[in-house]
């Protein structure tokens, strides 16, 4: 029979790498963290190191460790899962966050913004889980959690973003298919559908007087939620806490897709 220590203890990743992408701020940020304190020897990836928390994570001495990588670019994806590797050694878990919001009509909408948010969101998911999987593999398995969002579950107003929205259902779908292919091999794979949450990328719609109204009456707790309320999903679902659970996708929006 369990314990209570013993449940608790399976929020723990002591002696596992990870590497997680835009892991300078935000909900990486507040993942990094986590991560450190469940044990992790953790790296993040950006493209500047420019950290919210003024570098004070990465100062503290835990065991972080930055790597620079502009992950639109399929080459620096391997790249940077294979420093991970040189550096510790290993990998056991991969949290693929990086990301982008472009917000537009669709008649007006460019080329150049589909671009660059599909490269971000939908194919730098695609090619840092295709660098990983080997060398999650050769540890006899890992885990990988996908940042999506409830916009890839439902078409969220008044701002249009149709680009924005099929990245992220492209993430959802991308999430069940390899975790359907691997997980007789120990490979559990999940998404995180946040809502709203208190970060740069959200920022700007909260001082619009049009959109914020809005997106508040539509969220049944009316509220935006917090980096460290995603960052702890992320911690379960890369620890052995959610040992039973792949392919599943995780919503935490305040009750917005409720209504």
């Amino acid at each position: 029979m369990m314990t209570a220590t013993s449940i608790l203890n399976r929020f723990r990743l002591d002696g596992k790498v990870a590497l997680i992408t835009g892991g300078t701020r935000g909900i990486g940020l507040a993942t990094a963290y986590a991560f450190v304190e469940a044990g992790a020897k953790v790296y993040i990836s950006s493209r500047s190191e420019n950290y919210e928390d003024d570098g004070k994570l990465m100062a503290s001495g835990l065991g972080v460790t930055f790597i620079a990588g502009d992950l639109s670019d399929p080459a620096e994806c391997a790249r940077v899962v294979a420093e991970v590797v040189k550096d510790a050694g290993r990998l056991d878990v991969l949290v693929n966050n990086a990301g982008v919001a472009i917000h537009g009509d669709t008649p007006d909408f460019s080329q150049e913004n589909w671009r660059k948010l599909m490269s971000l969101n939908v194919d730098a998911v695609f090619w840092c889980c295709k660098a990983a999987i080997p060398h999650l593999l050769a540890v006899g398995g890992g885990t990988i959690v996908n940042m999506g969002s409830m916009s890839g579950i439902a078409s969220n107003i008044p701002q249009n973003q149709v680009a924005y929205n099929s990245s992220k259902a492209a993430v959802h779908m991308m999430t069940k298919s390899l975790a359907s292919e691997f997980a007789a091999q120990n490979i559990r794979v999940n998404a995180i559908a946040p809502g709203y949450i208190d970060t740069d990328m959200s920022r700007g719609g909260f001082s619009n007087p049009e959109w914020f109204p809005v997106w508040s009456g539509m969220t049944p707790m009316g509220r935006v939620g917090q980096p460290e309320e995603i960052a702890a999903i992320a911690l379960f679902l890369a620890s052995p806490a959610s040992s039973y659970m792949t392919g599943d996708v995780v919503v935490a929006d305040g009750g917005y897709t409720t209504r």
